[in-house]
């Protein structure tokens, strides 16, 4: 094995890492695997070969892309409002194995990042986000994120405490009763079936969240309580002929055409309210998805 086979060795042992880093900075699988790409180009460039801890160094390196990114994202703003968060992009939350996928590799990005968390991360400044992530997600010490954002350790650390007062209390844990989580969704479908606007109202959280992968159109993104029941009212025609499911724990609905699966909305309950809605309909996805079928 030369010199380049061995660091490409050890980089692709901290592939999945630089992954998870990046895909809690960006919010995006295919940003994340862009950031991860560069941190390799990096490397392969570098004229140090002799790095004592190549993990940190990459971790860092990764860091300092994602930053990059997230401060161009600021600054273009380009989608329609209705679909941005605040700075102009709609998180992208793992759901399922993605084609071509590594399980394992899924699974770390996606263990405890939901996306009520998302969305917030969407909502920091980026300096404050780089901080928070690394630092609490990561355990990257404050004088090495100090250098990442120009400042000193002490002002990293309060962009972490920053960021960490808007997270606090964002992401639950979801209920743990599968009986109590199926009411909440029996009770959403025979509101929308019966056209009931206010019962659906009454079962979303009032902060709900509601995503699309928009299928052969464009991702939508829609927040509260009264949006999101005036676009489920339109789900009504499908909601007659829906199957329940688990779709990676979480419960979901089906929805069928002429025998065929078009559509998967998936259910985060808390508390006992709707807090996220996830639509899958793209073709290309839905074949993926880990589904099982629950029985009346």
């Amino acid at each position: 094995m030369d010199e380049n086979e061995f660091l490409a060795a050890r980089f692709e042992e901290s592939r999945t890492h630089l992954k998870a880093v990046a895909y809690r900075m960006l919010g995006s699988l295919s940003e994340a695997e862009d950031a991860v790409q560069e941190a390799w180009i990096r490397l392969s460039r570098s004229d140090d070969r002799q790095i004592d801890n190549l993990g940190g160094w990459l971790t860092t390196v990764v860091g300092r892309v994602c930053l990059d990114m997230l401060r161009s994202r600021r600054s273009r703003r380009e989608e329609p409002l209705e679909a941005q968060t605040p700075d102009g992009h709609t998180p992208d939350p793992v759901l399922g194995p993605q084609p071509g996928s590594d399980p394992e590799q899924q699974a770390l990005i996606a263990d405890s990042v939901g996306l009520a968390l998302l969305v917030v991360l969407e909502t920091l400044d980026p300096a404050e986000r780089l901080a928070f992530v690394l630092h609490d997600m990561f355990a990257v010490p404050f004088d090495e994120i100090g250098r990442m954002v120009d400042r000193t350790p002490a002002a990293a650390r309060q962009l972490a405490s920053r960021a960490r007062r808007r997270v606090q209390g964002v992401d639950p844990a979801p209920d743990p009763d599968l009986v109590r989580r199926r009411e909440v969704v029996e009770a959403f479908l025979a509101a929308a079936r019966g056209g009931d606007f206010d019962a659906l109202v009454a079962v979303l959280d009032p902060e709900v969240v509601a995503r699309s992968d928009g299928g052969a159109g464009a991702p939508s993104l829609v927040r509260g309580a009264a949006s999101v029941a005036r676009q489920a009212m339109m789900f009504a025609p499908f909601a007659r002929s829906s199957q329940m499911a688990l779709v990676d724990g979480a419960l979901a609905v089906i929805s069928t055409r002429e025998g065929h699966r078009f559509s998967v909305m998936r259910f985060t309950i808390e508390r006992g309210r709707v807090t996220e809605l996830y639509v899958i309909n793209d073709p290309a996805r839905l074949p993926e998805l880990d589904l099982i079928v629950l029985n009346d």
